[in-house]
């Protein structure tokens, strides 16, 4: 049996595969909000942060492992388990000091995890992917390279607020004390895989080409963007390391306490994206995924790291080997919510009370689809702009929503030079049929959509097996599967309207560029 783990935004899951049946034979979570009160983040972060500031509890996450696991033990022998892979959140951290190392080695399994390693944290609250607090040091760093250009050539990624690097110098300037006393900086991921393994385990290339510090080229952390960003740098980092490096037997405090065999491997840790990438069964190009969730992304293998010359797109390294490419729309399910709260709706009235009542390309009507900041395109005011009026009816408005994100997606995706043979749909919206045959027939592809919820995590369980020899090949045949009757074809005659609908947003967007405020 092989385990894996995602930590994401709201919760902390744990799925369960067994290769020789070829099933899922356990699934469980933890929400953050329902099940941690005490923390005060009933979304999985702590809100009223100012100046653009989102951070988390750390103790929230180890808390939450424990409880996770125990539930888990409740039901299933954890004797089973082979090996743990663990996904996380991309771009949160985590800072310790050097008396981390020791608690590690040393932990109690009569104690909880924030009981005996919270003392070792430098930096109480831990900012994650939603923060946008660091435009200055993204400046500052872009300016010692000689530019953006620079900075994303060698990294992948233009210097990007959520990003690990940034937010690192961030801190060295506004606390330096507390930077000195920090021994290590640890992702989300990296944190989770290194409880398990009771040590310091090294950051993936996965998720460590999401911090503006991995030079991609030489898959090792950049001496310069290094300088960049804070001194001495280096060696308070892990070191980077292929995703599927093992980084030893599971720590004795898990195989004490939840019944673990001492065996058990601990594979690295990833990103929820390249993780998803593995589980969404898309490690080959020309498969491309969405995952429809607060935030909205697209992402696909890459056989090389091309970059986008805008700067709205990542790449990042791919689990299975090689890259993949990334980008991330903040006005994901917030802008979707956001309408159908101010309409009054519920989900099925996307289908009934909009799709269905209107045509494709909604007469000609485009809305920018941004109820809050984005990043892609960047935008930091909030209100949706259209090119009709704001009181129109209720199904007007929501095709020009939908319509809009996926166009929007459309646009910036075009610099990875091909188009999809296949798309696969993950997270909550993709199970509303009018949201994925829209996509079908804006990005004229089949859709799949999957019987997993959790890509993340099964990603993280196949890549504990394939790290043990399983093959990555077979097992992907096996679990990557979409649900029976889920595949939508696009209308071939809507081409010729979304292609139309498409100059339209472009124009739009100029004007809408051109008139901020």
């Amino acid at each position: 049996m092989f385990l894996g783990l995602d930590s994401s935004t709201q919760s902390l899951s744990a799925l369960i595969i067994d290769p020789t049946l070829g099933t899922i034979v356990h699934e469980q979570s933890v929400n953050f909000g329902k099940d941690l009160p005490s923390y005060q983040s009933p979304s999985g972060f702590l809100p009223g942060g100012k100046n653009g500031e989102v951070h988390a509890d750390p103790r929230m996450w180890m808390e939450a492992l424990d409880l996770l696991l125990s539930r888990v033990a409740e039901t299933f022998d954890l004797s089973q388990v082979s090996a743990i892979a663990s996904s996380g959140q991309q771009h949160g951290s985590v800072y310790l000091d050097e008396t981390f190392y020791e608690r590690l080695a040393q932990l109690d399994p009569a104690r909880s995890l924030p009981e005996q390693i919270a003392p070792a944290l430098t930096r109480a609250t831990s900012p994650i992917w939603m923060d946008t607090s660091t435009s200055a040091q993204c400046q500052q760093i872009a300016l010692a390279l000689g530019g953006n250009d620079e900075v994303c050539r060698r990294s992948g990624s233009v210097a990007i607020e959520r990003f690990t690097g940034p937010q690192i110098r961030r801190f060295y300037q506004n606390d330096p004390a507390a930077y000195d006393r920090t021994a290590i900086i640890h992702l989300v991921s990296s944190f989770i895989g290194s409880l398990l393994a009771g040590k310091d385990i090294p950051i993936d290339h996965g998720d460590g080409a999401g911090m503006n510090l991995l030079n991609l080229h030489r898959l090792d952390w950049d001496d310069d963007l290094l300088e960049a960003t804070a001194p001495g740098l280096r060696s308070k980092l892990p070191l980077p390391a292929a995703s599927a490096t093992l980084a030893g037997p599971i720590s004795p405090y898990f195989a004490a306490k939840f019944g673990f065999p001492e065996f058990c491997e601990i594979v690295l840790s990833t990103g929820d994206n390249p993780s998803s990438l593995v589980g969404m069964g898309a490690t080959q190009p020309g498969t491309f995924v969405i995952s429809l969730g607060t935030s909205d992304t697209f992402f696909a293998a890459m056989a090389e790291p091309v970059t986008d010359p805008q700067g709205f797109g990542h790449v990042f390294g791919n689990p299975a080997g090689g890259f993949m490419s990334l980008i991330c729309f903040r006005n994901g399910s917030l802008a979707r919510e956001a309408l159908r709260d101010q309409l009054g709706l519920d989900w099925a009235d996307f289908d009934s009370a909009g799709l269905a009542q209107t045509p494709a390309g909604n007469h000609g009507q485009v809305l920018l689809p941004f109820f809050g900041p984005e990043i892609t395109p960047r935008r930091d005011f909030e209100g949706p702009v259209r090119n009709f009026s704001a009181d129109a009816p209720a199904p007007v408005q929501v095709r020009a929503l939908l319509e809009g994100q996926f166009l929007n997606m459309r646009l910036h995706s075009q610099w990875l030079g091909e188009s999809p043979s296949l798309i696969r749909l993950t997270g909550g919206a993709s199970q509303n049929d009018g949201i994925a045959q829209l996509i079908a027939n804006i990005f004229q592809a089949p859709v799949e959509r999957f019987a997993v919820a959790n890509g993340a995590a099964l990603g993280a369980a196949l890549r504990a097996a394939s790290a043990c020899g399983e093959d990555l090949a077979e097992l992907t045949a096996t679990f990557c599967q979409p649900a029976t009757g889920s595949q939508l074809q696009p209308d071939p005659a809507l081409a010729p309207v979304y292609q139309d609908a498409l100059r339209r947003y472009q124009d739009l967007l100029q004007l809408g560029v051109e008139a901020r405020p």
